[in-house]
């Protein structure tokens, strides 16, 4: 196997798919592909506690999936790439690929 392709599969795997691995992070970045919010923002648009966003921000923020600006006494917090967001839409695409194929297969079996 190729060197770089596994020294680059092991860094995606740490650095996206590691920050990826938890729902509400994915949540919080489709929120900011809307547009740039603070933690108190995305935890009333989410009905999460502040502290909760803020653990999984500063996961996104280290993975350097969102960028954060200080705006006086807030922080703001902004999708680094929204490539991400298309990498998300087009996993979802696939997901539901899948879904729909596993359910037809149960109604090829329903209906022998």
């Amino acid at each position: 196997m190729n060197n770089n392709l596994e020294r680059e599969v092991d860094q995606l795997h740490a650095e996206i798919c590691a920050g990826l691995a938890e729902p509400t992070r994915i949540l919080i970045l489709y929120e900011l592909s809307e547009r740039p919010r603070n933690v108190t923002e995305l935890s009333n648009d989410l009905h999460l506690s502040q502290p909760l966003v803020s653990r999984h921000l500063k996961v996104l923020r280290d993975r350097g999936m969102v960028t954060a600006t200080r705006m006086g006494a807030a922080v703001e917090y902004q999708l680094a790439d929204h490539r991400l967001i298309e990498a998300l839409d087009l996993l979802r695409a696939i997901l539901r690929d899948s879904l729909t194929r596993r359910a037809g297969l149960v109604d090829a079996f329903k209906n022998d």
